[in-house]
């Protein structure tokens, strides 16, 4: 006997939610070399961007090394996305290490030991965003926040590593202004070798991303670095280099906190999770658009949950999905994430036998490959699209890059939070109120404001609200309603409020058609409503408004009102 629809597509939901992913469950043989080659090629680029971005979290080499390693090994079982690779990233690492100095007290040990908590917190996030099904948060920030959000981040990512390109040492701690201030002073103290060997590796990897796109030419940089180093003698020239990274891998382990560093690290992690649930949930999508498949947002929230508390137990710190990282395993060849568990396992060899050899890695190359990497953050087109069509918005994103300079990065992504949530609520509150009038030859009817040929019907007013109408914007509603009454010069006995774009009407929103009953009555005004959605009719119906506009059902549309109402038997009715 056959199961029941329901039935079956429950025990669906909950294979895709609780069992391995769609892709693993369908993963073809023939589809291993691609992923092996395509790891391969993305390892090559992990291994210098985890060092870069563990010196801008103010870790040691190692740190980024067991970040990627151990996320890698666990990210592939739970992510539906197929091209993105988990990492650390620029933004996030510049996060941890702009925060955690004063909780750290000057100590490298607590400094890590924080760090790996922050990371468990973050995974302990994603699981219960997973849990709650909270897949769809990330869409609250506004990709407007975003592009500002990222030139901000940008900007600071720079100040951290120019005087590691030219040779000095950099200010400890302050904001970006500071930096940037200590820099312009201490120019004068500039390594001409330093600075050579650094411009020199950024014109290589310049001239690699656009000759070669996506090839791992990081990793020849990094080779040439140390070698350099060898044969150049840069050393004894007062060239800073990275110095000894451990070699095997740390024991998994709970880092050694108390409950108040716990509660201390909270709104870091949170602001790590939020920044890198939407960056992960951003590339997905991206992807998946381009290669035809659909994501699951809550399963990304577990990819990355599950990622964090492995890189946490590791000794590593925050991970979410890379945009560059991801765009190198996808033109890699890369058809499944199990790509990424093969990058993951050549950063354990890596970690095993050959991480000594980072030590003579020179800090101007290291500085280059972070400074090519955060160009990608500053999106000028998207500014200067932003500029001609959308200029308020254009200046919510500068509100957002300032937020970052002047207030830190931790603050900054508050900031931007808050205002894309400003954002949408004050697009919510203000909905656009469309005054109708039929369109030339058909029985149809559109916004007058943007069709200036339609034709208005003698004394009758049709509105439709393109949104539900709730609480916070039932004033707005009503004021364009009565504005655009008070300014018809014939009399209006018909007025039709068109609900077919308004999917939600709460009490608010029936309590305003109520009053506009009232109202418009007093003054012999008839009142209705047509085309309404089934919850509206049956939100209108609980809250009495049948007895009043009379049956409220979907066979009533604004043609038929108005032919009904125009008809010699019906014109004048009130």
């Amino acid at each position: 006997m056959a199961k029941p629809a329901t039935h079956a597509a429950d025990e669906r939901g909950t294979r895709r939610r609780f069992g391995p992913p769609d892709w693993l469950r369908g993963y073809r043989l023939n589809w291993l070399r691609a992923d092996v080659v395509a790891g391969l090629t993305l390892a090559a680029y992990l291994l210098p961007a985890a060092i870069g971005d563990a010196s801008l979290a103010n870790l040691p080499a190692e740190a980024g090394i067991y970040a990627c390693l151990f996320s890698g090994l666990v990210f592939w079982l739970f992510c539906s996305a197929r091209h993105t690779a988990v990492t650390v990233t620029s933004a996030i690492s510049l996060l941890i290490g702009s925060s955690l100095g004063e909780l750290a007290g000057g100590d490298p040990q607590r400094f890590a030991a924080l760090a790996a908590g922050t990371a468990l917190l973050v995974g302990l996030f994603g699981v219960v965003a997973w849990l709650v099904r909270a897949g769809t948060v990330v869409n609250f920030i506004s990709e407007t926040v975003l592009v500002g959000f990222k030139a901000g981040i940008a900007l600071v990512l720079a100040s951290t590593q120019l005087p590691k390109l030219f040779g000095f040492g950099g200010a400890h701690g302050g904001d970006f202004w500071e930096r940037m201030g200590h820099f312009f002073a201490h120019a004068g103290e500039t390594n001409g070798t330093a600075l050579a060997l650094g411009l020199g590796a950024f014109a290589v990897l310049l001239a690699g991303k656009l000759l070669l796109p996506g090839r791992p030419v990081a990793i020849f940089v990094v080779v040439g670095g140390i070698a350099a180093t060898t044969l150049l003698g840069l050393g004894a020239k007062g060239v800073k280099l990275l110095g000894t990274v451990p070699q095997g891998l740390p024991a998994l382990a709970l880092p050694a906190l108390g409950w108040q560093d716990v509660n201390a690290l909270l709104p870091l992690a949170f602001a790590c999770f939020l920044l890198g649930a939407v960056e992960t949930a951003a590339i997905g999508r991206m992807f998946g658009r381009k290669h035809g498949y659909r994501i699951d947002s809550d399963r990304e929230f577990l990819a990355i949950g599950a990622s964090n508390l492995a890189s946490g137990l590791g000794g590593g710190f925050p991970v979410s999905g890379g945009m560059s990282q991801s765009l190198v395993n996808e033109s890699g060849g890369a058809r499944t994430p199990l790509s990424g568990l093969v990058a993951a396992v050549l950063m354990l060899v890596v970690a095993l036998w050959l991480s000594r050899l980072l030590a003579d890695l020179p800090q101007p190359v290291l500085a280059a490959i972070v400074l090519l990497a955060v160009t990608g953050l500053v999106k000028l087109s998207a500014l200067r699209r932003l500029w001609k069509a959308h200029r308020s918005e254009f200046w919510i994103a500068v509100v957002a890059l300032l937020g970052v300079l002047g207030s830190g990065i931790l603050r900054g992504v508050m900031i931007g939070a808050i205002l894309s949530l400003v954002l949408l609520l004050r697009r919510a509150a203000r909905p656009h109120v469309a005054i109708l009038g039929r369109i030339p030859g058909l029985d149809r009817f559109s916004d007058m404001e943007r069709n200036p040929e339609n034709e208005a019907i003698e004394g009758v007013l049709l509105f439709r609200t393109e949104a539900s109408l709730l609480y916070f914007n039932v004033d707005n509603v009503r004021e364009a309603v009565w504005q655009r009454l008070r300014a018809m010069t014939a009399p209006v006995r018909l007025v039709v409020c068109d609900l077919s774009t308004s999917p939600y009407v709460d009490m608010a929103g029936a309590e305003l058609l109520a009053e506009l009953h009232a109202d418009l009555a007093q003054q012999g005004i008839r009142f209705t409503v047509v085309e309404a959605r089934a919850r509206v009719r049956d939100m209108l119906r609980i809250e009495g408004l049948e007895a009043k506009f009379g049956p409220i059902d979907r066979r009533a549309s604004l043609a038929q009102v108005v032919a009904e109402f125009t008809s010699p038997s019906g014109e004048g009715r009130a």
